[in-house]
């Protein structure tokens, strides 16, 4: 058997899709994989194959067990072993050399009688019996809590382990102090029908057991690949100028995390060479404290603490202040302040801007939480003739100006809308605060009444022959005597008083036009046809 995306070859033992030697990136296969770099190495004629097979257990135990009937196994297969009592089920996970050296860095023996045997190749019926007995995990351990919360036990049940053949139950726990379980025992083997082991495991080892994602983003290191836990201490987060805070230093087993060990070799070979950090330097202009260093780029912060007269008060030198200096311009200054010299300049580097900021704009208001909340103004609806004249090119506000009088001052069209806009709100009856209605607009002043009012002078005269602004023409005008002329009865072509000459002048017609001029000397007094 293999994972479901590599399918290991049944012939060679090498994965058959990704072709990486049994070491899967995506973790399908199992958990703590081995690079198998022998695997492509063929046995001299006549040696046998390495007799001792390693298997891997639930969580992150492996044992090794010694392969007695020469089987055929490969990475990944389920085998059958040797149990305490009875059988146990467990996967493949190394074959070949390799085994040979993981036995050494362990410190086996290859003869040793802790080695167990390897019996088969997993069976059906042993496959449904292993697959069985881990559905039951979870409530027998739930159970167990149960039991030690009842017995008042200060220890932590975090997993438990079924046999492969279902006669043996391994509970892991935690505890600050020695527990006296035999009371549990009695109880877990009266209620689950198994025999008991209890196995006591640190914090570490639960962390690596149980799994989980870190703060780095990636699964567990314990859980994954990382098999032997070193001592990690406080001061390997000194040398890395590291933040001394606890929540940011451990992990979730509550220690602290093992990844402050991995980077520590390169620190400890960069910071041999730089000055201690409680060296203080004596310069001209006074007193110069370390503050921070950067270890890879090989600057050093100092601040600059003035001479003060007793009685005063030291100046605060905030981070602003703080001169940076290069490792080999300390060593020199720390040479001269040992001869009893003290330099005029302290030779502050001048540092640069690594990369300019981009900046972001919100071009599409994306950033902005009430973004749907906004309501699309209305476009408003041209009239037809408006659009036919935006259509010819012709805009329709100078037909409006040209009605006007000549001593009027055109209009913006922008402002014309925004008045006639105004307009239609007043007209529409908008209220105000406490169901009031809006002040309406005020008629517009007439300037005649206006220049009325400044100066006392009378209105100009409305000058003669000149051409009306309205194309329409005026019906029914009034004569001088402020009287119409008499109604012309239909059929009647004559009048039984011929009409002055103002009169006639004055009658309108039928088409509501003025009549024809009379010619001088005509003295008949026709009547305008109807």
């Amino acid at each position: 058997m293999g994972c479901s995306s590599c399918s290991t070859a049944t012939d060679s033992g090498t994965p058959a899709g990704c072709r990486n030697n049994g070491t899967c990136g995506t973790g399908g296969c199992n958990k703590l994989n081995v690079y198998n770099w022998l695997s492509d190495m063929h046995l001299p004629a006549g040696q046998k194959a390495y007799d001792i097979v390693e298997v891997r257990f639930k969580g992150s135990r492996k044992e090794y067990f010694r392969n007695v009937n020469a089987l055929d196994v490969h990475v990944g297969e389920l085998v059958a072993v040797e149990g305490n009592p009875g059988h146990d089920i467990g996967e493949v996970s190394m074959v070949g050399e390799l085994v040979r050296f993981q036995i050494r860095k362990r410190g086996m023996k290859e003869d040793s009688a802790e080695i167990k045997q390897l019996y088969r190749a997993a069976r059906d019926t042993d496959i449904e019996k292993y697959n069985e007995m881990k559905g039951l995990e979870a409530d027998t351990m739930h159970g167990s809590r149960k039991a030690a919360l009842t017995l008042g036990l200060k220890m932590k049940i975090s997993d438990v382990e079924y046999q492969g053949d279902g006669k043996k139950a391994t509970f892991y726990y935690t505890a600050e102090d020695r527990v006296d379980f035999r009371e549990l025992i009695k109880r877990l083997a009266d209620q689950f029908k198994v025999r008991v082991e209890m196995r006591q495991i640190g914090m570490r080892q639960e962390a690596a057991r149980l799994g989980g994602i870190g703060s780095c983003g990636r699964e567990l290191c314990c859980s994954t690949w990382l098999t032997d836990f070193k001592v990690v201490s406080t001061s390997a987060a000194r040398y890395q100028n590291l933040s001394l805070n606890p929540i940011k230093l451990a992990g979730q087993c509550g220690k602290l995390k093992c990844c402050l060990n991995f980077e520590l070799d390169s620190y400890m070979d960069a910071i041999r060479d730089i000055p201690e950090s409680n060296i203080k330097l004596q310069t001209a202009k006074g007193l110069m404290v370390h503050r921070k260093t950067d270890i890879f780029k090989r600057i050093m912060w100092y601040a600059l603490l003035p001479d003060v007269k007793p009685g005063e008060d030291r100046p605060f030198v905030g981070a602003e202040q703080w001169i940076p200096m290069s490792v080999d311009r300390v060593k020199e200054i720390i040479v001269m302040n040992k001869a009893g010299q003290k330099p005029e300049d302290a030779g502050a580097l001048e540092l640069e801007d690594d990369a300019e900021e981009l900046g972001y704009d919100d071009v599409v208001g994306q950033d902005s939480l009430t973004r749907m909340d906004r309501k699309k103004k209305k476009k408003k609806k041209k009239k037809s003739g408006e659009k036919h004249q935006a259509a010819d090119g012709v805009s329709a506000q100078p037909a409006l100006t040209q009605a006007r009088p000549a001593d009027s001052k055109t209009e913006k069209p922008a402002q014309v809308q925004q008045q006639r806009n105004k307009g239609r709100e007043l007209q529409r009856g908008d209220r105000g605060p406490g169901n009031k209605p809006a002040q309406q607009q005020q008629p517009r002043p007439n300037r005649d009444n206006q220049a009325r009012q400044q100066g006392g002078a009378h209105p100009p005269a409305p000058k003669q022959n000149q051409p009306s602004s309205s194309p329409r023409p005026q019906q029914n005008q009034p004569g001088q005597g402020g009287q119409r002329p008499p109604r012309q009865q239909p059929g009647n072509q004559g009048v039984d008083k011929p009409p002055t000459a103002q009169q006639d002048a004055q009658a309108p017609s039928a088409s509501g036009n003025r009549p024809p001029r009379r010619t001088p000397g005509d003295s008949s007094a026709q009547a305008p046809t109807s």
